[in-house]
């Protein structure tokens, strides 16, 4: 699976609570979560962010609360792909079963900049920086792990694998 998008750029210990205020978690509905993704961060994402953009991002992101919330709002925004330095350990795992692609790798962090266009071969973790030219590689996850990715999340791919 390859993504490709601008880049929107964040600095350490991004919280749950700045990717969906506790305010708007009284909703299910992925569409209003999205119109609220990082409105208490940066009041202009949800105004620019398009369909496969990219958030890089330092470390611990994902922080705070253990909400599925956070994923699926930054998912059902059009981002295609989170890069950062390191991930809370439980935003890690939400990423992973709501279908979110989440990647680490500090030293493509440091060389993208906000606005930057990013390609990635989810596959082999293969991270490019067009607007420079420089590449990276990230340790992709295993392809089982890819799979329930690539089929929206955990719940999804339970259901087409019992078809």
């Amino acid at each position: 699976m390859k993504v490709k998008g601008r880049v929107f750029r964040y600095g350490n210990d991004v919280d749950t609570d700045v990717i969906i205020p506790a305010r708007y978690l009284n909703t299910t509905s992925e569409s209003e979560l999205a119109a609220h993704c990082m409105e208490d961060i940066d009041g202009e994402f949800i105004k620019k962010v398009q369909k496969g953009d990219i958030i890089v991002a330092g470390d611990n992101f994902g922080c705070g609360s253990s909400r599925e919330h956070a994923p699926i709002a930054i998912k059902a925004s059009g981002v295609s792909l989170v890069i950062a330095n390191s991930f809370a350990r439980i935003f890690y795992r939400n990423s992973i079963n709501i279908g979110l692609p989440i990647l680490e790798c500090p030293e493509a962090v440091k060389e993208i900049n906000a606005g930057d266009t990013v390609s990635c071969d989810l596959s082999s973790g293969k991270i490019t920086n067009e607007s420079t030219g420089k590449s990276f590689t990230a340790q992709p996850f295993p392809p089982f792990i890819q799979e329930i990715i690539a089929d929206g999340g955990l719940i999804k791919h339970l259901k087409k694998e019992n078809r």
